[in-house]
Parts: C-alpha cells; sequence; structure tokens
C-alpha cells in the first residue's frame, strides 16, 4: 500500500506456510510460540517473506477462501495459552481438551472446543470494568467500528440461529449484548496476537503476504449487511455464481458457488467497500496476494443452482477502473496478481499497467498444453514470483510420484511423460524431486521465489493442503514438532546465498 517500495522489487524468497499448520497442543496451528519459531526459521535460512492464506474465519468446509467476514481474523488461531498468560483463562480451563491428532486439523473436535474455551474468555474479560485492557479493548472498538459492529451481530445471530446460512434465519434482529460481547473480544484478541506476531517478523526483516480471495462467501456478513452489491434474488439467494471452467485442475471445472458482484453498484460510490476491503488486508499484511485476477478483467458467471461449472459465461470486469479508485484512496498497491488459469491478452495488459508481479508455478512447465512454456524457468520474467507450487498443487514429492492417482486432468502416460521431461529439465535422478525444484526456483531470474513448506519437509500427496473442485479433507494439514530439522534450514540458507536472494546487508545479518 502506501509507504516504501516492496521488497518484492529485489531478489527475495520467502515460505508458503498457513498459520492453522502449525504444530499445536490444540488440534490447530495458532499465533503462539510455535508461529514465532517458525519466524526465527525464516530469518536464520535467509528469507524475506512468509506468505500465509486468508487469515479470515472461515466457514463452508472450514475453507479460507469462503470466509464469515472478508475483514475479521480466524478465532481458531488465537493462541490459549496466552490467554492463559494475561489472565483471561486458567490452566484448569485447558485441562479438558481432547486429544487433538498432531499431523491434521480435526476441524470437528477444534471448533467446539474453541469456542467454548474463548467463550470463557470473553465472559471473565466482561467482568472486567476497568484498567488498560478494558481501555484497549474500547479504543480497538472505536477504531474497527465500521465492521466490526455489524460482524459481531452477524454471528451472534448466526449462534442463535444454530449456525445455518443467514438465509434460512428465523431469528434475524436483536442479538443479545452478551453474544455481541463475546465476538468482539475474541476479534480483539486475535488483532492483538497478530499484530504482536508481524511486529516480531518485522523485527527480523520479514514481511507477511497475505491473501484476498476476489470473491466472498454467500454465507457472510459482506452479504448479509450489503445484499445490493451482489446478484442476489428476492430470497438473498445467488441468481449467478463465481466459478472457472474446465481447466489444469478440473475437467468438469471449479464451482466455487460465491455471489458474483454487481460491480455498476459498487462503481456508484467509487468502490468503496473494496476501499475498505483492501486497506483492511493491508493491515494485517504487508503485500497481499490477489486471489484470481483474471476476474478482475472478465470473470465467469455460472448460473445459481448449477451443479457443475460446466456451462457459464465470461462477463465483462471493472477492470482499471477499480485499480485507479484503490490507488487514489490508498496509493501504492503491493499486489501480486495471481494469474493462473485461461489468461488473456486483455488480462495481463491489466497487470502490466499496474506493474503487478504475476505468478509463475514449477509443475505446470513440463505438460503438454499450450500454456507450459510460460511455467518454464527460460520464460520468465523478474517482475514474477515463482512457486515450486501452490496450495491448490500437489507438493512436489506427490506430483513427481502421484502416476496420475486421482487426477482427472492427467492420463497415467501423460504424468510419466511430465515427470521424465521434469528430470531431464532439471538434471535430477528424482531421488531428491522436492530440492531439485526448490534450486530451480531459487535460481531463477524471478525477483521472489515461494517454497511451499511441504516441498521443504519432502512430503508426499498426504500432506496437500488443498484439491480444487473436491470436498472432504482440505485444509487439514499440520507438519509436527521436530519434523523442520537444522539440516534444512542450512541446505535453504546456502542456496539463499548462492543464488543472490540473501537480504541485503543491513537488513539481516548472515
Amino acid at each position: 500500500m502506501t509507504g516504501a517500495p516492496s521488497r518484492l522489487a529485489r531478489r527475495g524468497c520467502g515460505v508458503l506456510l498457513h498459520p492453522t499448520s502449525l504444530p499445536s497442543r490444540f488440534g490447530i496451528g495458532d499465533l503462539g510460540k510455535p508461529a514465532y519459531q517458525f519466524a526465527d526459521f525464516l530469518a536464520a535460512s535467509g528469507h524475506s517473506f512468509w506468505q500465509i492464506l486468508p487469515l479470515g474465519p472461515p466457514g463452508y468446509g472450514n475453507s479460507p477462501y469462503q470466509c464469515l467476514s472478508s475483514m475479521a481474523g480466524n478465532p481458531l488461531l488465537i493462541s490459549l495459552e496466552a490467554l492463559v498468560e494475561e489472565g483471561w483463562l486458567s490452566g484448569a480451563d485447558l485441562k479438558g481438551a481432547p486429544l487433538f491428532p498432531e499431523n491434521f486439523v480435526d476441524f470437528e473436535s477444534v471448533i467446539p472446543f474453541k469456542q467454548r474455551v474463548l467463550r470463557k474468555a470473553a465472559e471473565t474479560f466482561a467482568g472486567k470494568t476497568s484498567g488498560t485492557s478494558r481501555a484497549e479493548f474500547e479504543k480497538f472498538c472505536s477504531a474497527r467500528e465500521a465492521w466490526l459492529d455489524s460482524f459481531a451481530q452477524f454471528m451472534a445471530l448466526k449462534d442463535a440461529n444454530g449456525g445455518v446460512s443467514w438465509t434460512q434465519w428465523k431469528r434475524r434482529s436483536d442479538a443479545d449484548p452478551r453474544d455481541v460481547h463475546v465476538h468482539k473480544f475474541i476479534q480483539f484478541k486475535f488483532f492483538q496476537q497478530w499484530s504482536a506476531l508481524k511486529q516480531y517478523c518485522h523485527a527480523r526483516s520479514i514481511e507477511i503476504i497475505g491473501d484476498v480471495p476476489i470473491f466472498v462467501a454467500h454465507d457472510s456478513v459482506d452479504v448479509w449487511a450489503n445484499p445490493d452489491l451482489f446478484d442476489l434474488d428476492g430470497d438473498g439467494n445467488p441468481q449467478t455464481v463465481a466459478g472457472v471452467p474446465p481447466d489444469y485442475f478440473s475437467a468438469t471445472g471449479q464451482l466455487w458457488g460465491n455471489p458474483l458482484y454487481r460491480w455498476e453498484a459498487m462503481a456508484k460510490d467509487e468502490y468503496s467497500w473494496w476501499i475498505d476491503r483492501v486497506r483492511a488486508s493491508f493491515e494485517m499484511a504487508d503485500i497481499v496476494r490477489l486471489d484470481h485476477f483474471r476476474g478482475f478483467e472478465k470473470y465467469y458467471a455460472i448460473p445459481g443452482g448449477a451443479t457443475t461449472a460446466i456451462h457459464g459465461k465470461w462477463m465483462q470486469g471493472p477492470g482499471a477502473d477499480l485499480f485507479h479508485a484503490l490507488i487514489k484512496a490508498l496509493g501504492t498497491l503491493n499486489i501480486i496478481a495471481e494469474d493462473l488459469g485461461l489468461i488473456t491478452p486483455e488480462v495481463e495488459e491489466l497487470r502490466e499497467r499496474f506493474g503487478f508481479p504475476g505468478m509463475r508455478i514449477l509443475q505446470f512447465a513440463f505438460g503438454n498444453d499450450s500454456q507450459a512454456d510460460k511455467f518454464k524457468p527460460y520464460n520468465y520474467v523478474s517482475n514474477c514470483v515463482a512457486y515450486t507450487g501452490t496450495h491448490d498443487n500437489d507438493t512436489a514429492v506427490g506430483w513427481f510420484s502421484s502416476e496420475g492417482k486421482g487426477d482427472s486432468t492427467r492420463t497415467q502416460q501423460q504424468v510419466r511423460a511430465e515427470r521424465q521431461f521434469a528430470m531431464e529439465y532439471l538434471n535430477s535422478d528424482g531421488r531428491e524431486i522436492n530440492w531439485d525444484f526448490i534450486r530451480t526456483v531459487l535460481a531463477s531470474v524471478a525477483n521472489t521465489a515461494i517454497i511451499p513448506m511441504q516441498d521443504i519437509l519432502g512430503l508426499g500427496s498426504e500432506a496437500r493442503m488443498n484439491l480444487p473442485a473436491s470436498i472432504g479433507n482440505n485444509w487439514t494439514w499440520r507438519f509436527q514438532e521436530g519434523q523442520l530439522k537444522t539440516e534444512m534450514g542450512e541446505r535453504l540458507r546456502k542456496m539463499t546465498k548462492i543464488y543472490g536472494r540473501w537480504p541485503e546487508k543491513g537488513e539481516k545479518e548472515g
């Protein structure tokens, strides 16, 4: 946003790891001690960036891309140990925790446990009528009043209606003030803990790369509080929904189901909702990856009620008008444009017009489709971000050894041909394919290289974060204490220096 240009403009590297994937006592990664240890690992190995997924409260499917709010924080990330240290919980409050698995998030047990304990902390806080904490809370609520009041009302009403989507609510007004307070307190603690972690990263010259999904969930405060901005029918249901036609990931396309915007209504007040949203995103992160950048030029509209994304049509998006409005209101935008999928010259022109770096995924370089050449490192430009893979990809090891299993877009013969070509291109024998991938993106001309944590750990498909167009065990992967070895950091440190990605002198001493 405003301020000094991002370090994306010069050589650097980082790691993609959502905080939910950190080790933790309570079933899901959080903003406690392991998050600070991971920041130390980044600093010691010469990384300048920590890339995360959206930090909002997840809704349908526990997806960070289907959040209940585009501006609130995820309560599940709050460190309970920190609340004990502050006196809002006692050690006894945590003794009834279930025996959580260590290598994945069991949302069905994590969510009710954390909700119960966070409510207890909020009730303890409510009994404190004065003091520094109370003053800080009131200041927080005042500063974020524009979105916090409606979010707390929405969540209190959602709780009162058994958690169902807002279009099915029987009770639609008069939320219990005590429930509203609970949700405001939870947001207060989330932002307090996130701000402390972010400052810790900054002290080690690490910038946070956040993620802004282009669309929001239908079951969200964004749609509930602003129905005139979305293409809804008289009952509040989407008339058209978002997705993409058949692509790398799915032969039937991806049916995301998010309601589409009424861009003409947003333009009337110079995109004020988007300005508020992007401003909030830059409070959480230093740089943001703008998901599905293609949709700002033209977006794919699928009829509401469709079961696949095969039948849809491309519609004109806001284009440059939106970005001019954002720049006018916010200044320089430190944005990464997620320019994957079916990209047209018009999309490339829009991205280049504003100087946003695009994305290059090494896994996509070895196929025989028309876009494969774009992802070969010899075709990279400096103003791009190179990835071994993303949260939507298999891991490097999983991709290399998959034999096409579970992949509807590639036959086994194609997978084997891609694997053979990858070995030849990377001069690899395949035994450490993850490190061959890492070395290649670090050595590339791309200013920025990002490595998913799973590739550093050398994990297979069991560690995949998301399989697009599927419902099930997505967003659950976690690594365990002891998996991240000292020698991995030393190996990264050496590569970071060899390939000119070590932070400049004065930022971080090595």
